[in-house]
C-alpha cells in the first residue's frame, strides 16, 4: 500500500490527513478506510482528503479540523509519502 499524507500538530491538537481517491468520501466503508490509516498514524483523529480533477481538497472528519484546513494551502502541509510491504 502506497500513500500520501502528513501527520499534524496545530494548536495543541495532532492530527493525521490521508489522501484518498474522491469516491471514497461518498462510500458506506469510509470509516473502514479511515481506520485502515491508524496503524500509521496512531490513535489520532484521521482526516480523509480527495481532490477533484482541478487539485481543488475536499476535506473530512472533525468538523473542527475540517474547518481549520479549510483555510491552509495544501501546499503549506508538511506531505510525505507512505510505503508499506
Amino acid at each position: 500500500m502506497q500513500f500520501d499524507g502528513a501527520k499534524i500538530r496545530e494548536q495543541g491538537v495532532t492530527f493525521a490527513i490521508a489522501v484518498v481517491k474522491p469516491y471514497v468520501l461518498t462510500s458506506p466503508s469510509k470509516e473502514q478506510v479511515r481506520a485502515s490509516f491508524i496503524p500509521f498514524f496512531g490513535n489520532i483523529p484521521i482526516i480523509l482528503m480527495a481532490q477533484n480533477s482541478r487539485g481543488i481538497p475536499t476535506y473530512d472528519g472533525r468538523p473542527d479540523i475540517v474547518r481549520f484546513l479549510a483555510k491552509v494551502h495544501p501546499a503549506r502541509i508538511p506531505w510525505k509519502h507512505y510505503t508499506t510491504a
